[in-house]
């Protein structure tokens, strides 16, 4: 307890520094006659890999950069410094100066309008410190791999095991006179191994992530779950070119709405670059399926106070009843849309998926009845701006709504929008390890393309 106190303590020295730094760039910028906004974000930690019960890499960490954008009127600035002396925070905020007076005045360029900073920023219980000196960190990251290689003989071999703690800082200020901070927390354990029959190898991995230590789930439960998985991929089949119910299983499904988030992003739709053009206020998805946006989770991995740009975050409804509420918006596409930012820079913030099936992931292929399980999902096959999507698949083939045996090689096809239109249950099997939180997904059918 004495050495995180010790840390904790160390952290909020750092912190007050960056504080300083910042408010010291926006202080030069302003007597230059420019607004400003300073951003650092600067990370510290302790990475640790295993391989084959052997120790590979250990590794400390200490990264991060102050960046800085200036505003000539509507003409824009950057520069950035790792170094946090005065004198170079100086000649960074004279360089984005210098590239300000030299660039096309854009009518939308500037700070995000006052009245949405984040002048006053919720503690959101992000940074739970916790001291893992490296003899425990190699230790945790064995007890993953241990458990993998003895989980099953079908386990030939290891890409290793990984034990990860990150402890940051991030702070932002602007000319508006806002300066706020906070500290945060990550930490995480990873396993990756490869099954194998005669010549065949699979390979699958597993992963814990938490912003609390305490939180994460054990080494061994990593390890087992990773060999379980590769193990269930042996022996894959191919299957024939046809039509047929999908699930996408919940971490495959964060990738769908994934690219339904890509889709209401301002900088896709002032681009004209979105298949989801001008549906604001449409339905877009079947009229029970709802999405809520939480920022201010406590302890959450996608919650944030403020955004990118200093916006204050808030709760909303992204989709009602299947009908879209709202796009993503920073300061500068809502410009271009003649909107306001959103307080999207940077991302989203904690989309919570709502479940409408009575159960998981059993209770969906028994839904289901016969079709395709999808649990990994390859190459960018999917066009933004039209809406097709084409990607590498694997998985499982179903049948009276039991798993019968794995496939891979195939490919699976449609347009996303008539994927959406065409979900027909989200299970309460919640990932929790992504920024968007949905269970797996019931489509009503797609194609696949397989012999």
């Amino acid at each position: 307890m004495e050495i995180s106190q010790n840390q904790t303590a160390l952290l909020k020295q750092q912190e007050q520094a960056l504080r300083d730094a910042v408010s010291y760039a926006v202080e030069i910028a302003q007597k230059a006659g420019a607004s400003a906004e300073v951003a650092v974000t600067k990370v510290n930690g302790l990475s640790v890999s295993t391989r084959l019960k052997e120790v590979e890499n250990v590794e400390f960490n200490n990264d991060g950069a102050l960046g800085i954008s200036v505003y000539l009127g509507q003409q824009k600035g950057n520069a950035s410094t790792s170094d946090l002396s005065k004198d170079a925070i100086k000649n960074a905020v004279e360089a984005a100066l210098a590239i300000a007076k030299y660039t096309s005045p854009d009518e939308c360029a500037g700070l995000a309008d006052k009245e949405l900073m984040a002048f006053e920023a919720p503690s959101l219980a992000l940074y739970n410190p916790a001291e893992v000196d490296v003899d425990q960190a190699i230790e945790l990251a064995l007890q993953a791999e241990t458990a993998a290689l003895d989980y099953d003989k079908r386990i030939v071999n290891s890409n290793g095991a990984s034990f990860n703690s990150h402890n940051g800082v991030r702070v932002y200020g602007n000319s508006y006179g806002m300066l706020q901070s906070y500290l945060s927390s990550r930490y995480s354990i990873s396993c990756s191994v490869l099954s194998g029959i005669d010549d065949e190898l699979e390979n699958d991995y597993e992963y814990t992530v938490s912003r609390d230590l305490n939180a994460l789930e054990s080494p061994v439960w990593v390890g087992e779950n990773a060999a379980k998985k590769a193990v269930a991929r042996l022996q894959p089949r191919k299957i024939t070119t046809q039509e047929a119910p999908v699930i996408f299983l919940n971490d495959v499904a964060t990738g769908l709405i994934g690219s339904l988030a890509g889709a209401i992003s301002g900088g896709s739709l002032y681009r004209k670059a979105s298949f989801l053009l001008d549906h604001l206020g449409r339905q877009i998805l079947p009229d029970w399926f709802h999405i809520s946006e939480r920022p201010h989770l406590m302890g959450r991995l996608a919650s944030t106070p403020f955004d990118s740009e200093g916006v204050k975050t808030q709760s909303r409804e992204i989709v009602e009843q299947g009908i879209l509420r709202t796009y993503l918006l920073t300061s500068y596409s809502g410009r271009k849309l003649g909107m306001q930012s959103t307080g999207h820079a940077g991302g989203i913030h904690n989309w919570l998926v709502r479940p409408n099936a009575n159960g998981g992931l059993d209770s969906l292929l028994r839904q289901m009845g016969r079709g395709l399980l999808v649990t990994d999902l390859m190459g960018q096959g999917v066009n933004m701006v039209t809406g097709d999507y084409s990607r590498g698949a694997a998985g499982f083939w179903v049948e009276n709504g039991e798993i019968q045996y794995p496939v891979a090689e195939i490919t699976i096809a449609g347009r996303l929008k008539d994927m959406l239109r065409d979900i027909v249950a989200v299970g309460d099997d919640i990932e929790q390890r992504s920024n968007i939180q949905t269970g797996s997904i019931l489509l009503e059918s797609m194609k696949i393309s397989g012999n």
